[in-house]
């Protein structure tokens, strides 16, 4: 993992988490057979660091440039507060995400793997990214993972928001039966 010397505080302030889809939530491969899209893998693993930052009143996003039922499935699941599909300008749909729930850019985390999500990180109080990402994303970061996209790099940033608001050992309290 590699952070600046101020993501821990960055994202002390994250209210939001907006999210590409593939190349961060999935490896980036598209499985496409002869009527479309047919698959895309997601980890368990991603899914349930969303859950615990959703469980922490962090509010959730996907800004795709894609269109696939295969997101909004997996969106539902997770009970995501925002699915933006077909996004062109994906900068303004984070400023749209941000002013729709009365929240400052800064509030905004925003985790992409590729150029088209450099504008929405440069716009985003917190920039992430992904360990396979092109280096010119990886190096506009505040923070990246360990882990490649859709491999538990999602689950990492997720931990890592907790751990600097604070939240992280009373989320694991919850599930390890420590709980008061």
């Amino acid at each position: 993992m590699r952070q600046t010397a101020d993501a821990a505080q960055r994202a002390s302030l994250v209210r939001l988490v907006a999210l590409d889809v593939d190349g961060t939530l999935t490896d980036g491969r598209l499985f496409i057979g002869p009527a479309g899209e047919a698959m895309k893998a997601f980890s368990v693993r991603d899914g349930f660091g969303l859950t615990l930052l959703r469980q922490a009143g962090v509010k959730l996003a996907i800004i795709t440039a894609r269109q696939s039922a295969i997101v909004q499935v997996r969106a539902s699941e997770l009970h995501f507060d925002e699915v933006r599909q077909g996004v062109k300008d994906k900068a303004a749909a984070l400023r749209e995400i941000c002013e729709s729930f009365g929240l400052a850019s800064r509030q905004a985390a925003y985790v992409g793997d590729d150029w088209p999500d450099l504008r929405p990180m440069a716009l985003a109080g917190l920039a992430a990214s992904v360990a396979d990402a092109p280096e010119a994303v990886r190096e506009r970061a505040h923070w990246v993972s360990r882990a490649p996209a859709g491999r538990g790099a999602v689950r990492e940033f997720a931990e890592f928001v907790l751990q600097s608001q604070q939240r992280l050992d009373a989320a694991l309290a919850r599930y390890a039966g420590d709980a008061t």
